[in-house]
């Protein structure tokens, strides 16, 4: 594995495409992973976790769709490259520009409103307690699409160098061509060693580029009791999963602000410790997880899905939703059971042989949503990747 000095870009010449440009990356604040090169794929993460417990694979790299048990696009990469510090683009990519451009929306404004309401009635019903539902863009480009290029595009429009990258081929046939890119802010899972963290996110309000107005806006979503209730479903859920897995796990009661240059969310920073056993019938069992282990177990979280899990994803697949990887996880896994998950949101999946993408960007529907601000929230979060992909008309 080779390693690199902090913030050092996969970038050689100004006018000539990076020979190391990745075929996976993620980068974070706190590091980066990028790979290049296929030794194995894998569809299913049981595969996966085998080539990695048998020593086959150094790291498992890509990505879970939305879906549990629907194929996975995952690789054992032949050259691996770690820092500590977030990935710089490139100087040729910053120099590359790109053109696209709407061609439809799955659903239209006034069709979310309709599901959105329905999602309500259900909620009233006693269906679930919190839904979330996703809006499609479908996207088409004057050029070849480059996906190193909107991954550049992505890190460079984050301020904390966030960003994702993964080929989605070792999914099937389907997905032959197709990459999935974004920038998520959302942590699914961290482990390193024994420790593990989390950072969901739920409730959100766009930001404004007046101080005052972006202020007031932070304090309105820290002080709503719509956006509370609805982040702590995902803080219930995450407690009921990984408690019994750890020794300590370290949960704050209220959630605090973040934010991307889009949008104020409310998250949780959790924290903990992974035990060496856990009860398991009359026996115990090493309950220290793998990274790829614990963001199986993990996804989708109420922040994506809903609550309760089962009955949320119903009421989403009844309503005719294809989320392929989005609202999936992306990240990988080392053999030591080291690695980082993302939640894959403000992504696109890229379809290269049509010159076309389909972004998504969704919201959680509690009993006291509105359709008309779902539909707003709906417009905010896309404008990350509709930025990336070269669209400033985000009239969605």
């Amino acid at each position: 594995m080779e390693p690199e000095k902090p913030s050092q870009p996969w970038q050689h010449h100004l006018h000539s495409r990076p020979r190391t440009a990745p075929d996976f990356l993620l980068s974070r604040a706190t590091g980066s992973v990028r790979t290049k090169g296929v030794k194995e794929t894998f569809s299913s993460v049981a595969a996966a976790r085998e080539a990695l417990a048998s020593g086959r694979a150094e790291m498992i790299v890509g990505a879970l769709p939305f879906t549990p048990g629907a194929p996975a696009a995952l690789v054992s990469p032949r050259q691996i490259i770690r820092s500590d510090a977030p990935l710089e683009p490139p100087a040729f990519f910053r120099v590359q520009q790109m053109r696209a451009r709407i061609t439809a929306f799955s659903p239209t404004a006034s069709e979310h409103r309709r599901r959105v309401q329905q999602a309500v009635e259900a909620i009233r019903d006693g269906v679930a307690d919190k839904i979330v539902l996703a809006r499609a863009v479908n996207v088409s480009a004057d050029e070849e699409l480059d996906p190193q290029l909107i991954a550049a595009r992505l890190l460079d429009g984050s301020p904390r160098q966030e960003a994702y990258l993964a080929d989605l081929s070792p999914a099937g046939a389907d997905y032959a061509g197709h990459w999935l890119v974004g920038s998520s802010p959302e942590l699914l899972v961290s482990r390193r060693g024994n420790r593990i963290s989390s950072h969901p996110l739920a409730g959100s309000l766009a930001r404004h580029s007046d101080r005052q107005l972006d202020a007031q806006a932070a304090r309105a979503l820290r002080t709503s009791a719509k956006d509370i209730a609805e982040h702590r479903y995902v803080t219930l859920a995450l407690d009921e999963a990984l408690r019994p897995l750890c020794s300590n796990l370290d949960i704050p009661d209220t959630p605090s602000l973040t934010s991307t240059k889009e949008m104020w969310h409310l998250g949780t920073h959790i924290t903990g410790t992974l035990a060496e056993t856990v009860p398991h019938g009359s026996t115990a069992v090493s309950s220290l997880s793998t990274a790829l282990d614990l963001a199986e177990l993990l996804h989708p979280t109420p922040a994506v899905g809903g609550w309760p899990r089962q009955e949320a994803l119903k009421f989403i697949a009844d309503s005719g939703e294809e989320r392929r990887f989005y609202a999936g996880t992306v990240g990988w896994c080392d053999a030591e059971g080291n690695g980082d998950w993302v939640v894959a949101i403000r992504c696109a999946e890229l379809d290269l042989a049509h010159n076309s993408a389909t972004a998504w960007a969704g919201g959680g529907i509690v009993v006291d949503s509105r359709p008309s601000d779902e539909v707003q929230e709906t417009r905010d979060k896309l404008r990350t990747i509709l930025r990336a992909l070269g669209i400033m008309d985000d009239d969605a």
